[in-house]
């Protein structure tokens, strides 16, 4: 009875209860609101707090990224722990999970570490630079270079043949003539024995050589074919601004009785002023200024250099001023000289101590017609100018000079060579004088060098005797020069 009753004490309390509260729930909503309204309200503060965090997100700044270093530094702040006396065990734990890690390597794991790089950085692109782009704009140069290079192959391949095939068109016309004349045509001088080639001999990619021998009164004829540079690129471009011509240069090596003493030369104005600076023989023995060739026939381009007037008399016959006239924009210059050395010597201490050597020789020099467009018809017109060099070797031989020449030749011959012992004597007597001193330096070296005093005593004493006659020898001159003054 008494367990029934204190259950159904709670069972009417909660009896009662039920109706007040449903009785309350009905009061809340009177007022026609809906219930999705009340639970809106009631979750509305959660938005509101909500939209706060997100504004505060955005305008604060980003995180900044704590340095490893920092970061273990806080760590170590506080993770430290103060251990009492009888905790070991932590020691033991930590020596253990050393131990469990060190058999991973450590190298395995670099760079591994996260960078707190912020995901609203702007990805930055930058543009190649044009040198390392793949485009033929970067190789401009190269291009260039290898332009440059093909052009100047092809240039000296082109140049070269061209040399070439005048060279062989000019020895196809001459060579009859020369063999006509010349028993040895195209000797090249590698054999002991001179033997006839029967073709040019090539120097360079410019200059052809031709020896010629075995003619009465004539040691030989050395034919020298000087074109353009044609090979060279940079020639070839030169020329464009300043044009040349090709040039055919005879030189005939006379025997010393086949060409009487005298010095001539004639050429155009231009050639001849040339000379005369440069060549020896024309300035020493043809000082007088060039004179004009109107008074044989020859064209007023032309002018004539001579020692004599007898020798320009005895040279300018018809035959001649007729091969001139005709031939005159050929010709650039007609040298004949007893005393042909070259181009004067210049040294660097001085003029040289001794006369050069000389030889009877005739020099021609002509100009290839094209001005530098030659064609292979342009080098067979030379061919009327060797019937003059040929004409020119015999009437050099039979050309003599009176008495009075001969003895005026002889004159400024003499002349000329006491003019240059004159300019010369002050470097002799130095030349000399360091013989002298040398020879006394020699002579007291081999005195010094003798290991035999008594020997070298007598060798002193000599020297000195020797001294002493030749200061007598000069005191006795010195005494017959002034005698004879008196």
């Amino acid at each position: 009875m008494r367990s029934a009753f204190f259950l159904l004490v709670p069972t009417l309390l909660l009896l009662l209860a039920l109706p007040a509260a449903r009785g309350r729930y009905n009061d809340d909503f009177d007022d026609g609101e809906d219930l999705a309204d009340f639970d809106d309200n009631d979750f509305a503060e959660f938005e509101d707090m909500n939209d706060d965090l997100t504004a505060e997100a955005e305008t604060a700044p980003p995180p900044r990224v704590s340095s490893p270093s920092s970061q273990t530094e806080d760590d170590e702040d506080e993770a430290t722990v103060e251990l009492e006396d009888g905790q070991d065990g932590f020691e033991d734990s930590d020596t253990q999970d050393e131990d469990m890690y060190s058999k991973y390597d450590k190298d395995e794991f670099e760079g591994m570490e996260k960078t707190g790089h912020s995901m609203k950085d702007p990805l930055i692109i930058h543009t190649v630079p044009a040198h390392l782009q793949n485009s033929w704009e970067s190789y401009y140069m190269e291009i260039l270079m290898v332009t440059g290079l093909l052009c100047y192959i092809m240039n000296y391949i082109i140049g070269k043949n061209k040399n070439s095939r005048l060279a062989q068109a000019w020895f196809n016309s001459h060579r009859e003539l020369l063999e006509s004349n010349f028993a040895l045509v195209g000797d090249d001088g590698t054999s002991k024995e001179p033997v006839s080639t029967g073709k040019l001999n090539q120097e360079n990619e410019h200059i052809y050589n031709l020896w010629c021998s075995g003619r009465v009164c004539c040691e030989g004829m050395l034919i020298q074919l000087k074109f353009l540079k044609r090979q060279d690129l940079l020639n070839t471009v030169t020329r464009m601004m300043r044009p040349a011509s090709d040039q055919v240069q005879v030189k005939v090596t006379l025997n010393d009785e086949d060409m009487d003493t005298f010095v001539f030369a004639v050429g155009s104005k231009r050639a001849m002023a040339r000379l005369q600076k440069e060549m020896h023989d024309l300035s020493e023995f043809c000082s007088d200024k060039p004179k004009s060739g109107a008074k044989y026939g020859l064209p007023d381009s032309m002018a004539i250099l001579s020692e004599m007037g007898e020798v320009t008399d005895g040279v300018m016959d018809n035959k001649m001023v007729h091969y001139i006239t005709n031939h005159a924009d050929k010709i650039e210059s007609i040298h004949f000289s007893d005393q042909f050395s070259g181009p004067k010597i210049m040294q660097e201490e001085g003029q040289p101590l001794k006369l050069p050597e000389t030889k009877k020789t005739l020099l021609f020099t002509f100009n290839v017609p094209g001005y530098g467009s030659t064609s292979p018809k342009d080098m067979d017109s030379l061919l009327p100018l060797m019937n003059m060099v040929i004409y020119s070797i015999d009437k050099v031989k039979k050309l003599r000079l009176n008495r009075e020449g001969k003895q005026k030749a002889d004159r400024n011959r003499a002349r000329v060579e006491e003019n240059f012992l004159k300019q010369t004597h002050a470097q002799r007597q130095e030349a000399a004088q360091t013989r002298r001193e040398e020879k006394k330096r020699a002579e007291k070296e081999r005195i010094m060098n003798e290991e035999d005093p008594e020997r070298q005593r007598r060798l002193e004493e000599a020297a000195q005797r020797r001294e002493q006659k030749k200061i007598e020898k000069k005191q006795m001159k010195m005494k017959q020069i002034k005698v004879k003054a008196m």
